[in-house]
């Protein structure tokens, strides 16, 4: 099992945006073979933070997911981020 887990920091004023366009991510995750939960939810205590939970049933599941998963470009409204995965036997 992969996990992938972190914190995306966004631009002062952009998380309502970044979650509206990482919906399209999180609904297709969820119907793709190999994932067992995708989140990506705002920080109940920094404005400009979002957390991020993959729970995926191979690498090869997750890798094929970024490969064809949507193409939303969130990159203009990130600050910083960290982010990592994470096996799990």
């Amino acid at each position: 099992m992969i996990i992938v887990a972190g914190q995306i920091h966004v631009r002062e004023g952009g998380r309502a945006r970044f979650l509206e366009l990482s919906s399209a991510a999180m609904s297709q995750a969820r119907m793709t073979s190999g994932c067992r939960d995708f989140v990506v939810a705002a920080d109940p205590l920094d404005p400009n933070r979002v957390n991020v939970y993959e729970e995926w049933e191979s690498r090869d599941a997750l890798h094929a997911f970024r490969e064809e998963g949507p193409g939303n470009d969130l990159s203009a409204l990130i600050e910083r981020a960290t982010v990592a995965e994470h096996d799990v036997p």
